[in-house]
């Protein structure tokens, strides 16, 4: 199993390299950073032009670029920012723990309503509650996630308004000036969570939990399934250990897939709830044309997705003890 976390950690670097270039090069062929510096009327003077573009290496050459900045990030330095005293490092280590925080808790919620949903439906087929939760499950598969998060905090506004006091909040990662003190602190974190944790979840947990509906069916009418029933197994057990268990594979190599698509959908959300995580960092980056940091944005996204891919695989092991990696 090291061995094979090792092969592919090592085969995610060419990845990278080749993904941040293209990235890269689509960037700076896609607009002019300095684009709003020329458009300024008066113009700047040319010496502001010549400091601006030695400053951000629009003077050399794309793959000169390129690796002048894979080498900074083995220094901790993601590039000159358009917005010179912005630093990216900077930027992107404050705004992804607030973005992560997020993605990995709709994650979670998704995952667990998906499961037990899932499960129940494929063990009541064709029942009231199975009817429902498709209904259910169909609904929020056909919203989009801008709309569902526009939905959500219009009602919290107006709960808020009725109620006569801040009861959901619908604006911001936190509170502006911070409670005093770490567990008011982690409250109010938690209180602004909610509204956006529960509109990226649903979306995810739409799709999941009709795969692990299907994926319990044709588990629960397995051969080895009828075995342990005939055997005298007892439900749960063979309902856990034996149908869930196998059952949960398909659904651990979607929800790998899928996390890019989470992440985008962590931008929309943010967008919606005014989050200065990094959904905002990468819309801001785009609108400015700012390549390091639309780049380096990327990157991290990347990694991320590499990530979950990885211990998706490692699970492949877990769930089910046929599976072996030479």
């Amino acid at each position: 199993m090291l061995a094979f976390a090792l092969r592919r950690i090592v085969i995610s670097v060419p990845i990278l390299l080749v993904a941040s270039f293209i990235v890269f090069a689509l960037a700076t062929y896609s607009a002019d950073p300095l684009g709003p510096l020329l458009a300024k009327n008066p113009p700047p003077p040319p010496s502001v032009i010549a400091a601006e573009t030695a400053r951000l290496h629009l003077d050399q050459a794309l793959v000169p670029r390129y690796l002048s900045w894979l080498g900074g990030l083995f220094r901790g330095d993601f590039g000159p920012s358009v917005v010179s005293t912005q630093v990216i490092g900077d930027q992107l280590a404050g705004r992804f723990w607030i973005t992560i925080r997020l993605v990995v808790l709709a994650m979670v919620i998704a995952l667990l309503l998906s499961v037990v949903v899932g499960v129940i439906t494929a063990v009541k087929q064709y029942s009231k509650s199975d009817y429902a939760a498709t209904f259910l499950g169909f609904l929020f598969l056909a919203m989009p996630s801008f709309w569902l998060a526009i939905l959500l905090k219009q009602g919290g506004i107006e709960f808020n308004g009725a109620v006569g006091t801040q009861a959901i909040y619908t604006i911001g990662s936190s509170s502006v000036p911070a409670p005093k003190g770490f567990w008011a602190n982690l409250v109010d974190i938690a209180g602004h969570l909610v509204l956006p944790t529960i509109a990226l979840a649903l979306i995810s947990y739409a799709a999941w939990s009709r795969f692990v509906r299907a994926s319990m069916l044709e588990t629960l009418n397995s051969d080895y399934v009828r075995l342990a029933r005939a055997k005298g197994l007892p439900r749960r057990t063979v309902m856990v250990k034996h149908a869930l268990r196998t059952a949960l594979i398909p659904l651990t190599t979607v929800t790998a897939l899928d996390i890019a698509s989470i992440i985008g959908g962590a931008v929309v959300t943010e967008r919606v709830f005014q989050w200065k995580g990094l959904g905002d960092l990468l819309l801001t980056s785009i609108q400015t044309s700012d390549v390091y940091a639309l780049t380096s944005w990327l990157l991290v996204a990347a990694v991320v997705v590499i990530v979950f891919n990885l211990i998706a695989d490692l699970l492949y092991g877990v769930l089910d003890p046929r599976i072996r990696y030479a």
